[in-house]
């Protein structure tokens, strides 16, 4: 696949919070080709749950593009931002992001309620959402109750496996493992790359934890792609 073809591709990538006196990220070029697995880490306010938002469209920069599936966020408005979102990109929120008032089933079908794309990919939604509870080892009597009664580890895989439904091309994960011991943190790494395989999408990973790395095929490290050398103090 060449670089025109790539999944994910960044272009001169400048970007700075509102007030701040300098860029937060400056970024020449980085690409993601499609069924990649990629490790990405650096220290603790170095910019990588920025970066993350705006690989996927959530943050738009004030300079340079971004491209998802050759389509530039850019180009998109922001209801349009958001549909191509909701098909193409499964997001693991470092706070889990799962809605209090559903069930543990029904959060993990929300993409396939957003996206007609993700619903097809789904095949049987329900049955493709049990599957992916079960592989995350999270037994039947936990799916029909609120997320809230679930450990804080177990919420870390049912956001995991909403990530995962529809088969989308790219998986964002922002320090998925930072709530699970290191057991549980081997086989939920095992299950998401595994997961991600079995269904073609690439996965931008996020962690401190650099043992996991050798288990990607790639890994890359934000403070040398990012020229603008932020404060340790800058947004995350």
């Amino acid at each position: 696949m060449t670089t025109a073809d790539a999944l994910l591709q960044c272009r001169g990538l400048r970007f700075r919070w509102p007030g701040a006196t300098q860029d937060t990220l400056a970024i020449d070029e980085f690409q993601l080709q499609a069924g990649r697995t990629l490790f990405l880490h650096g220290p603790s306010g170095c910019g990588k749950s920025t970066l993350l938002s705006i690989l996927a469209g959530v943050l738009q920069p004030q300079a340079g593009q971004v491209t998802l599936l050759g389509q530039p966020w850019s180009a998109l408005s922001a209801g349009r931002r958001d549909q191509r979102r909701a098909d193409h990109v499964g997001y693991v929120f470092q706070q889990f992001n799962l809605l209090p008032y559903l069930s543990v089933l029904d959060n993990v079908l929300l993409p396939c309620r957003f996206s007609s794309a993700r619903r097809r990919a789904a095949g049987d939604a329900p049955a493709a959402a049990r599957a992916l509870l079960q592989r995350m080892a999270l037994p039947e009597p936990l799916w029909h109750r609120e997320p809230t009664a679930l450990s804080v580890g177990q919420q870390q895989r049912v956001a995991a496996a909403r990530a995962l439904i529809g088969r989308p091309a790219l998986v964002i994960a922002d320090e998925p493992t930072s709530a699970l011991d290191e057991d549980l943190r081997e086989r939920f790494v095992d299950v998401l790359l595994q997961a991600c395989a079995d269904a073609g999408s690439a996965i931008v990973f996020v962690s401190h934890d650099q043992r996991l790395a050798a288990r990607f095929d790639e890994r890359a490290s934000l403070p040398a792609l990012n020229r603008a050398a932020p404060p340790m103090e800058a947004r995350a």
